[in-house]
């Protein structure tokens, strides 16, 4: 299905900052100049194609919950078995094939700490392989959102984090919407019923966590494969840890990066520290931003590697509930 522009404009101006309001798709709609009824339609027919898989949040790594990037070396033979293994996993959020020795990519979000422990010891277990363990050390860039339309736009800047104040309630709420907000016409209401609480004390916890740094977006969260968006690219650099700071900051700044994170090297199996993602309709679009980022931080002599996705196992977002993972 391509996208129309009615939702290639909805898709671009929802992807942060949907409303906080009681009534959101009014606010929505007309933004796009459509009947309330009209933008929820949209909304349910763009997840029903896959364009969107949800409108959410998105939470900074390891404040409410943890996480960390799992990867293995699969035989090719046993890679469709094992991705099925690691994607069964309910805190697993995002399994991908990527073109590499290590070929299966997986992130583990949501759980405390024990449990994303738990999650890769099962796996190993079941699999028989080892699971190379790379937490997040910083993170320089997260993911707001990027142009559909206009690639070269400039890039919003996420708030900073450290004024969050923990509320038990927090939790509850994020696991309510891990799956995306209810697209009726009081989605926030049908939270707080579910909850048992009040739907204005619903729409402050989430404006005190987008404030706070916490979720750093609130809106809609993109298929880019669906999109167009096919060349799917996790470079990855050998970065000095004296320099690290500065060439991220460089990075980071690029329009066309997505994510930039420093994460733990594990020798002699994987030297790369610096992590960043970049999404292109082709891949010599892909390798054009790469060449440029070397270009402006001088980096091109270092070792570094470009792991293309291939297959998409699982997508969804960090889970927060304690229910069991069916499919």
């Amino acid at each position: 299905m391509s996208p129309s522009s009615v939702e290639l404009d909805l898709i671009d101006r929802w992807q942060h900052d949907f409303p906080l309001v009681k009534k959101p798709f009014e606010i929505v709609a007309r933004s796009a100049a459509l009947g309330e009824q009209d933008a929820i339609g949209v909304f349910c027919r763009m997840q029903e194609h896959g364009l969107i898989s949800r409108i959410g949040a998105v939470v900074r790594p390891n404040t409410v919950g943890a996480s960390t990037l799992g990867a293995m070396q699969v035989p090719p033979d046993r890679l469709d078995q094992v991705a099925r293994i690691v994607s069964r996993e309910p805190l697993v959020t995002h399994n991908y094939e990527r073109e590499h020795d290590l070929n299966l990519w997986f992130v583990i979000a949501g759980g405390e700490a024990d449990a994303i422990t738990d999650t890769i010891e099962r796996i190993e277990a079941e699999t028989g392989l080892p699971v190379l363990d790379l937490p997040m050390l910083h993170a320089y860039h997260l993911g707001l959102g990027f142009s559909l339309n206009e690639p070269r736009a400039r890039k919003r800047k996420a708030q900073a984090f450290g004024n969050y104040r923990p509320d038990p309630r927090d939790r509850r709420i994020l696991a309510a919407i891990e799956n995306g907000l209810p697209l009726i016409e009081y989605p926030y209401l049908a939270i707080a019923d579910r909850l048992a609480l009040g739907e204005g004390e619903v729409i402050a916890r989430l404006e005190h966590l987008v404030e706070a740094g916490v979720v750093t977006r609130f809106g809609c969260v993109v298929r880019h494969d669906k999109l167009g968006f096919r060349a799917n690219a996790m470079a990855v650099w050998d970065m000095p840890d004296e320099m690290i700071d500065d060439v991220a900051a460089i990075f980071a700044r690029h329009p066309s990066v997505t994510l930039c994170y420093r994460r733990s090297r594990r020798l002699p199996v994987w030297p790369y520290n610096l992590f960043c993602m970049v999404h292109a309709r082709l891949r010599g679009d892909a390798y054009a931003v790469l060449d440029e980022l070397n270009l402006l931080a001088d980096t091109g002599l270092m070792r570094q590697a470009v792991l293309f996705s291939k297959r998409c196992f699982k997508q969804r977002g960090a889970v927060f509930s304690e229910r069991k993972e069916t499919n």
